[in-house]
């Protein structure tokens, strides 16, 4: 008798991820990391590499952070990592890590999050770190990315495939949430539950719990794949067009960096964007708060010029026209 339907899909995720990172990795028997907070998620996904990956010779271990916002979260890790180990994961790393408040509890929580993560697969030579991101997780970012009205690249949601050299892999971006969790209860694999995901103080867990619940009471089941489709469809079209504005902004650079006012005109609307905005984090703007607006005031020195002073963006960039070229600078 096979095992439980949700738990075969779960490994034959996994499976294909693990074959990738063979397929691309110079080690034979490269390490590969789950990233496990220790809820359901994150934990159907260590133990489905546990038990794929020495059927294809990979090493397999886990990391697990502890963002030091809760009582009792050191414990808590270490609980986790013992859980990890009980898998037969092999190495396991529980790693504390100190929370700023740069861009919100959220978006602090997860650069510090991913910080530890990059540090821990660094130091241990992981070919890739397995993240637990399912089909519910990617339809909740699609709903942020759209409130936020910042472009077609926040409504492409999360990829199957990011970080520095493909670092991180997101198996379940095809599941659904109840499948993953559905496949915890099948194997009796303890799961502990961050109450931080229930708490409406975050925006996340609002989209969750509120915002999806209606649109789906309101316009019926298949919100969520729609959402996730829609992410996949932006993906594809906003590669392409940052394709087209790489090309674009090597042939609008001049030998100072600066930009030819004119063919940027020529261009297309969302083409001349992606240039201004590469070319504005490029002079050392932070992408997390290089908003629409600004990238707007600054085409505006591009399709009515009639004169402007220099714009000053976020990380102290200044961006002014002279000769008809953009130039973008430190201020």
């Amino acid at each position: 008798m096979g095992p439980h339907p949700t738990v075969a899909a779960i490994r034959l995720a996994v499976r294909r991820v693990l074959h990738d990172v063979l397929g691309t990795s110079e080690d034979p028997h490269p390490l590969v990391l789950a990233a496990c907070s220790g809820g359901a998620d994150s934990m159907a996904l260590a133990a489905a590499l546990a038990f794929e990956a020495p059927r294809l010779g990979v090493r397999a271990g886990a990391v697990t952070v502890d963002h030091g916002l809760q009582a009792g979260s050191a414990v808590r890790a270490e609980e986790v990592a013992g859980r990890l180990r009980a898998l037969g994961l092999d190495p396991v790393d529980a790693v504390g890590v100190k929370v700023g408040r740069q861009g919100g509890p959220e978006a602090a929580a997860r650069d510090a999050r991913y910080a530890a993560l990059d540090a821990t697969a660094e130091r241990r030579g992981a070919s890739a770190v397995l993240l637990g991101h399912t089909r519910d997780d990617q339809a909740e970012t699609v709903l942020l990315g759209l409130a936020r009205g910042s472009g077609i690249r926040s409504l492409s949601g999360m990829a199957a495939v990011s970080g520095t050299g493909g670092r991180y892999r997101r198996p379940f971006l095809l599941l659904d949430r109840d499948t993953v969790r559905q496949g915890c209860l099948a194997q009796g694999i303890t799961v502990w539950e961050d109450p931080h995901n229930h708490d409406p103080a975050y925006t996340r867990s609002r989209v969750r719990h509120e915002a999806l619940p209606i649109l789906e009471k309101s316009l019926g089941k298949g919100v969520v794949e729609a959402l996730a489709r829609t992410a996949q469809l932006s993906r594809d079209d906003a590669d392409a067009l940052d394709q087209w504005a790489a090309d674009a902004e090597a042939d609008a650079a001049g030998d100072d960096g600066s930009l030819d006012a004119k063919r940027l005109h020529a261009l297309p609307a969302a083409v001349r964007r992606r240039v201004l905005r590469r070319a504005a984090i490029a002079a050392g703007s932070p992408p997390g708060f290089l908003f629409a607006r600004h990238i707007e005031e600054v085409d505006r020195l591009v399709t009515g010029w009639h004169g402007q002073k220099a714009l000053n963006l976020p990380g102290a960039v200044a961006v002014r026209r002279a000769n008809g070229r953009l130039f973008f600078s430190q201020a």
